[in-house]
């Protein structure tokens, strides 16, 4: 089975673009926070990873329109890997991202898009 759950922040504001087919294609990170246990002076630590996420058709604009950085969203997809050959080095190149198949908004908007 190949699922991905996350829930986190966006890093900045979805990339959106349209193919040659015209499907549309948004590219976006997401910041997710994981306990880390506790420092020596008592308080918690946290370690942060992040994540490439792609979405596509309806779901990309919807990213597009309605997403924006400091976003607090939940996704559920699956991982997916691209490889490439590096036209520079002649090397073959490897990019694994989530395959976002929804998106749910969580809690209330940040403040810079609740001020616009």
């Amino acid at each position: 089975m190949n699922k991905v759950l996350l829930v986190g922040h966006l890093t900045a504001d979805p990339e959106v673009r349209a193919s040659q087919k015209g499907l549309y294609v948004a590219k976006m990170r997401l910041a997710t926070n994981t306990y880390a246990g506790k420092a020596e002076d008592g308080t918690r630590k946290e370690s942060t990873q992040f994540h490439s996420l792609v979405a596509f058709g309806k779901l990309a604009e919807f990213s597009g329109s309605h997403l924006q950085k400091g976003r607090l969203i939940s996704v559920e997809g699956r991982l997916q890997t691209s490889a490439w050959e590096d036209a520079a080095t002649g090397q073959k190149r490897y990019k694994t991202e989530v395959a976002v198949d929804e998106i749910d908004l969580v809690g209330p908007k940040p403040q810079s898009a609740a001020a616009a």
